[in-house]
Order: C-alpha cells, then structure tokens, then sequence
C-alpha cells in the first residue's frame, strides 16, 4: 500500500502535481521519510502551473486545474472537506498539500462530519504507531529515526477523523532530521483533545512549539519533558496559563527550566497531584517551595533528585505537604540531617504512605528517628545507599512507625544482622528487602526474640555474601508466614541452611527464587516439593549446576500449580524434560531451558506436548539443539514465544 512516508524520489515542488495525466489522480502517491523538512506555505503564480517540459500541448490541457489554485482557496477546500478519509487523502498528494492541511486548525473545517478512516487512510501508514485507544481516543508513539515532523503531521491530519488523539509519546534521536517545533505545532492545531504529552531527547523543540500545544490543547493533563535542552521557563508558563486541568508534571535534565517556570505552576495549575523534578540545575527552593506552599496545593506524589536544594525545601515539605502519600529523595548533596530532622519534626506527612530516600548524606540515625515519629502512616520505607544509618536509627525508626509493612534496604552497609532481626522483632513487616547490605553478617545469637512470630510473607535477600545459616535459622524461627522468599545471588547458601527453613513456613511457599545458589543440590528441591508443592506458582533455579533431572522428577510428581520453572544452566537431561511431560496436573507457562547442554534434538516430542500449555519457552545456549529442530518447534507451538 502506498504510504505517506516511504517515497524517496526527489521532485518535490511546493504545490506541484506527481502526476503527468488525469488518470493518475485517484492515486494515493507516498512522500519521502527521508525529507523532513518543511517549506512555509507560499502563494503560487497562477500562470506558472501549466508549464510543463517535454509534454505535448494536449497532455499540458490536461493537467489539473487545481494546481493553479493559490494556497488560499486550496485551503479553503480543504476546510470544506467531509471527513478525515478525504483529508487524508489529500494529504497523500504532496508534502505541500500535507503541509497545507496541518495548518488548520480542527475547529476551523466547515463540516461537521466524521468519517471513519479505513484501512486504507494515511494513518495506518505510519507504521510505528500504535492503535491502542484510551476513553475514545488514539495513543501515538513516534520513536528514533521515525520521530520527524512529517510524521506528526501525519498523525496529526489522519487522527482527527478517529475520535481525536489523546496520548503522544515522542522519543527523538541525535538525526537532523528529528522533531521541531513545526511538527509540535501541527499536534497541536489538529489534536485539541490531547491529554498527555510525553517529549524524551527532542533537542529541537523548544518554547514555540510547548506554547502551541499550551495555546490549542486546554484539556492537557500530564506532561512529561526528559532531555529537552531548548524549552525553558517560557514554555512552562504558557503551559501554566494555558493548562488549568495539569495533573502530572514531570521535568528531567532540562538545564533551562528553573524557579519561575515552576511558580507559575504552582500558581496557575490547581489540580496537579504529581511533580517530578530531575536533574534540573536552575531549579531551587524557590520553585520546589512554591509548589508545596501553594494555597491550592493537592500535590499527592512528589519526586525530587539531582537539585540544588537546601534544608529549607524539606523544612517547607514537611510542614505543607498535608496530601503528599508518595516521596522520593534522591541525591540532594545540599540537605544536611536537620533538613530531614525538621522534616520529621514538622508533623505535616500525616498522610505519607511511601517514602524513598537514596544518596542522600542528611539521612542519620538522628534524622531517621526523628522521620519515623512524624510519618505514623507510613507503610513502604526505601533506604538506598544511604551510609550513615547503622542498626540504633533503623530500629528506633521502626519502633516509631507502627505502621510500616514493606521495608527496602539497598547498599546500607552499617545494617547488621542485629539491626534486621531487631525490626523483625518489633515491627509488624510484611515484605523485608535487603539488596548489597555487606555489613549482615552471620552471628549466632542465643538471645530471645521478642516476637515469637513475625508476619512476614516476603523475605528477598539479593547479593548479600554474609547472610549465611545462621541467618536462615533465625528467619526460620522467626517468620512462619513465609510464602515468597528470594535468596539470590547467596554463594554461600547450603542445604543445611535451607532445609530447617522449607520445614518451618506453615503458609506454603508461593514463589522461591535460589538463582546463583551454587551449594544448593536436589535434596532441597525434593524437600520444596514434597513440603509446598500444591501452594508453589514459581521456581527459580537458575546457575544451581548441582540440581538434576531428580528435581524435575518431583517437581512433575508434586507440583500442581506451577507455572514458572527456570532450571537454566541446571545438570538437566533429555530425560528430564521428558519426566516434566508426562506429569498429568502439570500446566507450566512459563520454562527456561537456557545454558543447559545436555538437552538435545531427542526431547523435541516431549517438548511439543508440554507446548500445549506454554506461553514462552528459552532455549538460548542449549548447543546441543540444533536450529531446525527449533524451526520445526516453532511451526508446532506457533502460540509460544520460543528464545533460542
């Protein structure tokens, strides 16, 4: 089909007809998406369009008469058009006439009436967009190469006859030819019923373009600006004045945007309930406490990182910040402890149900303390590398906040194994995170706990080389509710560690992941099946070179609901796979096979029959599959996503 962006000729006029007869007409003809740039509308010479070289007189009579027309009554046909069907193919003759059309305005067309585009329509030729529709309009997604002006032009002049687009995501590249600010004027003049506008990396739209979605889009709701170098204050203004209905706003690494951008928000934008600000060096506490202070304030989430900001900016949070539920701090290098000290102390995050902090060097034992008795609602807490808190803040902070039910610790290296089972002991945590904590370390302790049982449901211990058997003994003691528990990444971990605790989780086991638990063998996977198998949905085995096709074996005799099983570069054979096969109650979606060389041609059948109920199926690395038993498979279980 031809399509409005595949020609590559180069005889572009402004104006000009592709065709050298009138026969030719009914053509849809396609335009370069090698050529992006456009030529403003100029008026052409009436007496220019009938020269035509090397035709003979009676082929130059029967050029069409429309190309004499100047602009101006072209346009007004145009605008005299019955539906988006018909603009869309006008919009297939030249990129002028294309041009033409993005410059009307979609209130502007005299008729009223709306015709479905159909297969056929320059819409459906932009063939990286999606056709996903949200409350009656279209989602746009324009990425790299493919993100030009002629291309929102297109989505511009082929959507207005579909319901209008709601949603534009454009993610740009370093090519001259990327977006501009024409191109962003063209949504705007044709799509006044965007909501949300996403602009990543498009270095070429700048306040001109951001001021006329502002001027034509009034219903806009979210806006999100990453990586635009020429949009500055002005254009977050007129977003401002323009944009009453703003909801979400998140601005990254724009170097331009500052204080005065934001204050305009915060004095123009009533409804906004969520602020990202990243990486912007001309942001300060000015506009972040402008934003906070606001009389009108409803601001729910607030994310804050990379900024110039100082203790006042936390001070003005916590005393404002009355509808704040989500916080995120990350690498404010100028707010020292009293900034999150007074923070805490201020007692206005009544309503904070999750906070994250990381790289932040105010965050103490002090100041967390101080955090945990101001945020009495709080429930998820994330510390990442945040290196100064050791186990008295932590716990004081979890005795402090009755409320907290997931915590998150990441790179916090003064966190012992004293500090974790301390919370345990005395906090009512459902979900526990330890990511890279290398000061938990194995110490057996005959001291009593305080809590005979923890309700703790998840437990997910990820590269922490000290966490060892005698801290599985103590989760074991611990936290009988146990049903998904995560230990990868522990080389440490053995079956004399793992086997009290499988014995001691009297909920069953939902979800176990042991990747990268090199000492584990198949006693402790017959032991998991034997012990969970009706409660068990996921199993990761990933890198345990000692489990066999023994594990499989039980796995297939046990396992009723299981649905993942990743046994990648596992000690498995033809033979096992032909054991998980035969298993009658087993429905698996989900297996991964990758690394596993001693799986051959010979267990193609048996995986045929298990593709029965598969959705996705790895076989990378397995080099002793050959690549046309896996063409065959393929042709077999053309349902099953299949990585080979």
């Amino acid at each position: 089909m031809p399509a409005l962006v595949n020609y590559s000729g180069d005889d572009f006029c402004s104006g000009a007809s592709f065709y050298t007869n009138s026969t030719d007409l009914g053509r849809l003809c396609s335009i370069s998406s090698q050529v992006d740039a456009y030529c403003s509308p100029s008026k052409r010479s009436r007496n220019s369009a009938s020269i035509s070289f090397g035709e003979s007189e009676f082929e130059q009579n029967k050029q069409p008469s429309i190309n004499v027309l100047p602009d101006e009554c072209i346009l007004e046909i145009f605008k005299r058009l019955p539906g988006g069907q018909e603009r869309s193919s006008c919009a297939c003759v030249s990129k002028h006439w294309l041009t033409l059309l993005t410059s009307i305005r979609k209130g502007e067309y005299v008729s009223s009436k709306v015709v479905k585009e159909n297969a056929g329509s320059i819409l459906d030729d932009v063939e990286m967009i999606s056709s996903d529709e949200d409350g009656g309009h279209l989602t746009r997604c324009l990425e790299g190469k493919k993100a030009t002006d002629v291309r929102l032009a297109a989505v511009a002049v082929g959507t207005s006859g579909r319901g209008g687009l709601g949603k534009l995501f454009i993610k740009g590249s370093s090519s001259s030819c990327g977006v501009t600010d024409f191109g962003l004027s063209a949504i705007a003049r044709g799509c006044p019923s965007l909501k949300s506008l996403s602009l990543w990396n498009v270095d070429r739209v700048g306040n001109e373009g951001l001021s006329e979605i502002a001027k034509e889009c009034h219903l806009l709701e979210k806006l999100d600006i990453c990586r635009c170098p020429s949009v500055s204050n002005k254009g977050l203004i007129a977003i401002a004045q323009n944009c009453p209905n703003l909801t979400t706003l998140s601005i990254e690494y724009c170097p331009k945007i500052g204080n005065e951008g934001l204050q305009a928000i915060a004095k123009l934008c009533p409804k906004l309930r969520s602020i990202t600000i990243n990486d912007c060096p001309l942001v300060g506490d000015l506009g972040v406490s402008s934003l906070l202070s606001s009389a009108s304030t409803v601001l729910s989430k607030v994310k804050l990182q990379g900024l110039n900001i100082t203790d006042f900016s936390l001070a003005v949070i916590g005393h404002y910040g009355k509808s704040v539920t989500n916080l995120k701090l990350c690498g404010l290098n100028n707010v020292s402890e009293k900034g999150f000290w007074v923070m805490g102390n201020s007692l206005g995050l009544q309503k904070l149900v999750s906070l994250m902090i990381t790289s932040c060097r105010g965050v103490t034992d002090e100041s967390l303390e101080a955090m945990g008795k101001g945020f009495i609602n709080l429930k998820h807490m994330c510390l990442r590398k945040c290196c100064f808190v050791s186990d008295n803040g932590l716990l004081a902070f979890a005795k402090s906040v009755g409320s907290l039910e997931c915590l998150q610790l990441e790179q916090c290296d003064r966190v012992t194994q004293s500090g974790i089972f301390g919370v345990l002991s005395n906090c009512g945590l459902k979900s526990l995170t330890l990511v890279k904590c290398m000061g938990i370390k194995d110490i057996s302790s005959e001291a009593p706990l305080l809590s005979p049982s923890s309700p703790l449901k998840s437990l997910f211990v990820r590269n922490c080389p000290g966490f060892g058997a005698d801290s599985l003994a103590m989760v074991s003691k611990l936290c009988p509710r146990l049903q998904h528990l995560d230990l990868s990444g522990l080389c440490g971990i053995t079956n004399a560690g793992l086997l009290p605790l499988l014995e001691s989780c009297e909920a069953g086991l939902v979800k176990v992941n042991l990747s990268g638990c090199l000492n584990v063998t198949d006693e402790v996977v017959l032991a998991l099946t034997r012990l969970h198998g009706e409660t068990l949905e996921l199993l990761n085995l990933d890198g345990c070179r000692k489990i066999s096709d023994a594990s499989l074996v039980a796995i297939a005799d046990n396992c009723i609901f299981l649905s993942d099983l990743d046994v990648s570069r596992c000690s498995i054979t033809d033979s096992g796979v032909v054991a998980l096969s035969c298993a009658e109650q087993l429905n698996l979606q989900v297996l991964s096979l990758s690394g596993c060389s001693r799986v051959s041609n010979k267990c193609m059948p048996w995986l045929k029959k298990l593709g029965k109920t598969l959705i996705g199926l790895n076989l990378q690395h397995c080099n002793s599959i050959s690549s046309q038993a896996v063409e065959l498979l393929v042709e077999t279980l053309w349902r099953c996503d299949i990585l080979f």
